[in-house]
């Protein structure tokens, strides 16, 4: 089996820019570093399929090919497509969505994540403690709220 270079180069290269823009905190950028790393995977789908051939269609030939395509690659990439649109199309969504609300595009840190990074900096004696369980209440029998209306007698 004969091995070129330059697609798993290509593929390289896709997948190193993709992997760098979803490293940033812009959400657009995120998106397009998905989109490289979904074309990359779609182009090592492809040229990992093999030889291009006859098509996989009973009596059909191709310029004299002897051997006949795989179609298993060609398949997975039509799905990986779909599946790579759906992603884009969700996040996009997000992105307007974040935008709208925010008027930023850039993801901030998450306020409540700081505070709990922070607790779990801090040793063990300063965290207050959980409150046990109430003994009298911790029963088989149905809470009021366990039970809709109109059905207690129903047990």
């Amino acid at each position: 089996m004969t091995t070129y270079l330059v697609p798993l180069i290509i593929i390289g290269g896709l997948t190193s820019a993709g992997v760098y823009l979803l490293l940033e905190r812009h959400l657009t950028r995120m998106l397009l570093g998905l989109l490289l790393i979904g074309n990359a995977i779609n182009l090592l789908i492809l040229s990992v399929g093999g030889p291009s051939g006859n098509p996989p269609v009973h009596g059909r030939t191709s310029d004299g090919e002897t051997t006949t395509a795989d179609p298993l690659a060609q398949a997975l990439v039509l799905t990986a497509i779909v599946i790579t649109m759906g992603i884009a199309a969700f996040v996009l969504a997000l992105t307007y969505r974040s935008y709208r609300i925010n008027t930023i595009e850039e993801v901030s840190n998450d306020p409540e994540d700081t505070r709990v990074s922070q607790l779990s900096g801090k040793e063990d004696d300063d965290i207050e403690e959980r409150p046990e369980p109430d003994a009298s209440r911790d029963t088989d029998l149905p809470d009021e709220l366990d039970a809709l209306p109109g059905f207690e007698g129903s047990r």
